[in-house]
């Protein structure tokens, strides 16, 4: 499912970079969008499912059904009163939030008004969506992984109609064509929202919202929201430094010229296939399961689904991090150069992506170490490591930008993104949680020596064909980009097997 939502996101992110290229206004699109996305992985998908999940699992584990039913009841009445709140002051303060993320598109007033004018269009996305993660941390904690999991395909049908139907009507209706992105924006946080209520009830777990202060559950005699929202104030501050790393890093490239914020909303789409596909996937199956284990006090259990899913990542991600350091101008000119993107648009695509591949091993890694944190409802430590990270990044950032441009802001990222994993993957095995199985020394050299000869691969199919100039030969370029991929997985899948690695084994159920 999850597979399903990256393919019709890139056809979606294919659409928009066809129909509006790169340019200023779709820089505004791109801001406005970020600010309902990032405010969403603060609460929703960031501080909320990190807190909110551990404590259902174990509510469910220790106290029963009852006990359980009750706690999302309450949580749900809280969550639904904040985002009243919160999306009523986003609309409002739209001007404020535009120009704190971006405020180097003040250089072009009109690309201004335009990400202020989206920006309030989209702000309730945020509402829709944060309902929607306490209803997949429901599903994925009762096991029910495919509502939840296939929901983002209905946000990206909604912005391809938007951009292959909306905009010519708006065009023709005389109002700017992009704005039809916003609304599809909208469109598809409702239906998201939609299809979780059925897939609720069916399990007999769709919250009852009550408009009483006394049934948030925040007295001493109903420990679980407060437990809750005790666990969501370092996880706020946690989620909060990655984001505004992000808020930053979008600052700087406002500031790089026209296009500088869409070449990095393009490439990190790519970087967020892989991302997705593997780490937020795996992170979403293993948390419940992690807060399970823990609750039942099984340390064993517990340790080896850690290094099961660490196994995983390291085989599934090494291989598409070659693929986006050497294959990565293909890659941008086959999905993206059409219509309004250029043969430089490719270009500096291909550059930030590059940069994101150094790092997307760490990027997926920390989808899987980082629940190992949250399970134990230890927030802290991956809130400290976050701050860390933070400084780091920025100091990077002075070093990077300067001879990389906007692809130093990319690059930075991906080395941040390694130490973080590398930081949390200590802390799990210094206190104690992760005791890594025997046999990783082998399993490196296996994943690297496939990876060296896929690389090599990969690297003759870069230089051997002009991949911008093929642009009149879609289907050709096409073509060649799919036997070129499938030839280099059969590369690095048949080197595993012939240097002894048994793929059985990373099959878990």
């Amino acid at each position: 499912m999850t597979l399903v939502s990256r393919v019709t996101g890139l056809a979606r992110e294919l659409l928009i970079a066809s129909f509006f290229g790169a340019s200023a206004l779709t820089d505004a699109f791109n801001v406005a969008f970020r600010i309902p996305n990032l405010l969403r992985r603060l609460f929703a998908e960031g501080a909320f499912s990190q807190a909110f999940v551990p404590v259902l699992a174990a509510t469910r584990e220790t106290h029963g059904e009852q006990a359980t039913k009750l706690l999302i009841d309450r949580v749900a009445t809280l969550l639904t009163l904040v985002l009243l709140a919160t999306c009523c002051l986003g609309v409002i303060a739209a001007p404020l939030l535009v120009w704190m993320m971006a405020s180097g598109l003040e250089a072009n007033p009109a690309s201004f008004e335009n990400a202020v004018y989206m920006t309030r269009w989209m702000f309730p996305y945020i509402g829709f969506m944060s309902l929607v993660a306490l209803s997949a941390g429901i599903l994925n904690t009762w096991r029910r992984f495919a509502v939840p999991a296939v929901t983002p395909v209905l946000l990206n049908l909604s912005m391809i109609l938007a951009a292959w139907l909306g905009a010519p009507w708006f065009k023709s209706m005389n109002w700017e064509p992009i704005h039809a992105l916003a609304f599809g924006v909208l469109l598809g946080g409702i239906l998201q929202l939609g299809v979780q209520i059925p897939a609720l009830s069916r399990i007999g777990l769709f919250p009852r919202v009550h408009w009483s202060w006394r049934e948030l559950g925040l007295s001493a005699k109903d420990p679980g929201t407060r437990r809750i929202l005790s666990l969501m104030a370092p996880a706020l501050l946690g989620v909060g430094v990655a984001q505004l790393s992000l808020l930053i890093n979008t600052q700087i490239a406002s500031h790089l010229g026209a296009g500088s914020v869409s070449w990095l909303s393009y490439a990190d789409r790519l970087m967020e296939f892989p991302t997705a596909l593997l780490g937020v996937a795996l992170g979403v199956v293993l948390m419940p399961q992690l807060a399970a284990a823990k609750a039942a006090n099984d340390t064993h259990k517990f340790s080896s689904m850690l290094d099961w899913g660490l196994r995983l990542v390291v085989m599934s991600s090494a291989p598409c991090a070659v693929v986006l350091l050497l294959f990565s101008h293909p890659l941008v000119a086959v999905l993206y150069h059409y219509g309004a993107f250029t043969a430089n648009d490719v270009e500096q695509t291909s550059r930030a992506l590059m940069g994101y591949g150094i790092g997307l091993l760490g990027l997926i890694a920390i989808k899987v170490l980082a629940p190992g944190f949250y399970a134990s409802q230890d927030i802290r430590t991956p809130v400290k490591i976050a701050v860390l990270v933070l400084i780091c990044t920025q100091l990077l950032n002075t070093l990077f930008v300067p001879y990389f441009a906007h692809a130093g802001l990319a690059l930075a990222i991906g080395v941040g993104a390694l130490i973080n994993a590398g930081l949390l993957w200590l802390g799990l095995i210094r206190s104690g949680r992760y005791t890594p199985l025997p046999g990783w020394t082998k399993f490196f050299v296996q994943i690297l020596l496939a990876c060296l000869i896929m690389g090599g691969f990969l690297y003759w199919a870069n230089t051997h064909w002009d991949w911008t100039a093929l642009r009149a030969s879609v289907w050709i370029r096409i073509g060649l980009v799919t036997s070129v991929l499938s030839l280099a997985g059969a590369f690095y899948l048949g080197a595993l097997v012939l240097l002894g690695m048994n793929l059985r084994t990373l099959v878990k159920t």
